[in-house]
């Protein structure tokens, strides 16, 4: 384990994981199908980097079928908490059901083979907001301008992946940042600084673009971001280094108060884990 990071921010979270186990069959639309990463794999990157807490986030590969990351949830226990795809209209017996299961996130991925569509979205912000359930959305972030009003007007909490995902990176001061921003502002809104491989053209170690977007969001809005490793990275060739990844976040944090509102008190508001 690391002890620095263990002693300095005890109940660090990383907020955006997948769980791929071997015995649960991948939807018939999955594009690929990436190879097992088990929760004893995870436990053991928990350990090294020195983290407490995990959310596991549905893979679009498993479809509306939750049942692996709820395994998953069980199988970490009270440090876990999920995120979950569900079909238009969930009832209300139906979510309160995973509640019970400890998830706490209904995610719309908007990118590739995701399965949700922006028309459905308000009715079923509507619905997860009696369980303090958030939106955890992922879409190209140049895109936040043409959905900037649906998403202020949500009654739920949103949660945006990966830095705002600008498949192309932006700068800060292009309307699509200034979009995120506003969202931030309105003050339900979260933003992962995580995955800047994903996106950046400028690659490791430092993704200084991607960088740039993080620096600034954690300066003006540190109570308002998140981290995340995207373990198992999928479809990431080179496959980036965990390790490398949280020491990213601290150098884009720059203090330890910010660090320690992004890895441990942020997390408790999104996800409800207790204060330590």
């Amino acid at each position: 384990m690391n002890p620095t990071l263990a002693a300095m921010y005890p109940g660090a979270s990383d907020c955006h994981i997948h769980i791929y186990e071997e015995g649960y069959p991948f939807a018939p639309h999955a594009s690929v199908a990436p190879p097992p990463a088990p929760v004893s794999a995870y436990r053991q990157v928990q350990e090294a980097l020195g983290l407490t807490r995990a959310v596991i986030v549905q893979p679009t590969g498993y479809g509306f079928d939750n049942s692996c990351t709820l395994a998953a949830v069980k199988a970490l226990g009270v440090d876990a908490r999920g995120v979950a795809m569900l079909p238009p209209r969930p009832d209300d017996d139906q979510i309160a059901g995973l509640h019970e299961a400890g998830i706490r996130g209904l995610r719309y991925m908007m990118l590739a083979k995701g399965l949700a569509s922006w028309s459905n979205l308000s009715d079923d912000a509507a619905r997860i907001v009696p369980f303090g359930w958030h939106v955890n959305l992922q879409l190209d972030g140049r895109e936040l301008p043409f959905h900037e009003a649906v998403l202020t007007d949500l009654p739920c909490k949103l949660v945006i992946d990966h830095v705002g995902k600008f498949i192309e990176p932006v700068t800060p001061d292009s309307e699509p940042f200034r979009a995120l921003c506003r969202l931030l502002d309105r003050g339900r809104c979260w933003v992962k600084l995580s995955a800047p491989y994903e996106t950046s053209r400028v690659g490791a170690p430092a993704y200084e673009d991607v960088a740039l977007l993080a620096r600034t969001l954690a300066a003006r809005y540190p109570e308002r971001c998140l981290w995340a490793s995207n373990w198992p990275h999928p479809k990431a060739e080179p496959r980036p280094d965990d390790a490398l990844l949280l020491d990213w976040l601290m150098r884009c944090a720059r203090d330890e108060g910010t660090v320690r509102r992004i890895l441990v008190d942020n997390p408790e508001t999104v996800y409800g884990f207790a204060s330590q």
